[in-house]
Order: structure tokens, then sequence, then C-alpha cells
């Protein structure tokens, strides 16, 4: 028996990011969201973002009540790598093991994040997944269109600043102490 962690959305402009914890034996899934203000400027630059991933894979774990006999294969993506020290740290090496995430798991956890920026009034490019800089612009471009959904962007890329869209935006959250 294993339960397997992934994320969606750790690299798209909208939204925060989605952890899904799945249990193999029987199909269970549940998720939990990193929030966007985690991948704001300043928390950003801390990788508080790193910290919120490691809460949440435990707080997935509490409510997937892992057994003893279970093993936790979590994805290989770097917003694990504070959790897989926390999990080592009180599973042991035995029981926590890094991996690529495929099929159903992947998955659920995918589409969980779709219907997110779904629910933000976004509709996500079909080729996302093959068209990465394709889909970034076209959130940009979403975003340009519907300024008031800026508090849902992940503004805190350092390289975002060359555009003038986020350049405005981070001096507002400067201003308010984000």
């Amino acid at each position: 028996m294993t339960i397997i962690i992934d994320d969606a959305g750790v690299g798209d402009l909208l939204f925060g990011v989605v952890i899904g914890a799945f249990r193999n034996r029987t199909q269970e899934f549940r998720y939990e969201i990193v929030d966007v203000k985690y991948f704001r400027f300043q928390r950003f630059n801390r990788k508080e973002y790193l910290k919120q991933a490691s809460k949440t894979v435990f707080k997935l774990l509490g409510k997937l009540e892992l057994k003893p006999d279970e093993g936790i294969h979590i994805c290989r993506g770097y917003i694990f790598d504070e959790a897989v020290k926390d999990l080592t740290r009180k599973y042991g090496n035995k029981r926590v093991s890094r991996v690529k995430v495929t099929g159903e798991p992947q998955h659920l956890t995918e589409t969980a994040y779709l219907d997110e920026i779904r629910n933000l009034g976004y509709r996500p490019l079909k080729e996302r997944d093959k068209k990465r800089a394709k889909s970034f612009f076209h959130m940009m471009n979403w975003l340009k269109k519907n300024p008031d959904k800026l508090r849902f962007a992940k503004t805190g890329w350092p390289r975002l600043s060359r555009y003038r869209l986020f350049k405005s935006y981070r001096q507002v959250q400067s201003e308010e102490g984000r």
C-alpha cells in the first residue's frame, strides 16, 4: 500500500499550487492548495512555499489516515524538497521515496488544478503541457484583460518585473506590505 503525492500549477502564472494525495489501493484522492500568497515577492524570496508545501503534505496524510505499513511516494519536484526532509525525519528513509508521478495520481492532481483555474474564469489551453511558454503568455494576456484577477497571479518570480503588468502590481504589493 502506498500514498502518492503530486503537485500541479507550480510553473504556471495563475493560482496557487494544488497538492494531491492518492492512495493506490483504494483509489482515494484528496487535495489541498498552497495559497498564491506564498508565490508573491516577499514570501517567494524567503521560499515560504516550501514550508507550506510540507505542511500541506502532512495535512493530506492526516486526512487519508496514513497506515503504519504504507509507503509514501512523493513527486521529484523541488516544491517537495522540505517535505521530503520532514517526512524522512518522521517516517524514515524506507517509507519515503522520490518518484516520477504518472497515471491516475498525476491526472487527478492536474484536473484539480485545472478546475481551480477555471473557477477563476480562465480557460486553459488544451496543449498547455506541451507548450509551456504559450500557456504562460496566454495566462498573462488573460490577466491583462482581467486586471482584477491579478491577486490570483504568482508575482514573485524576478523575471516578471520586465513586464509592465507586474511592475505596477509589485509596487502596490510593496506599499501594502504583503
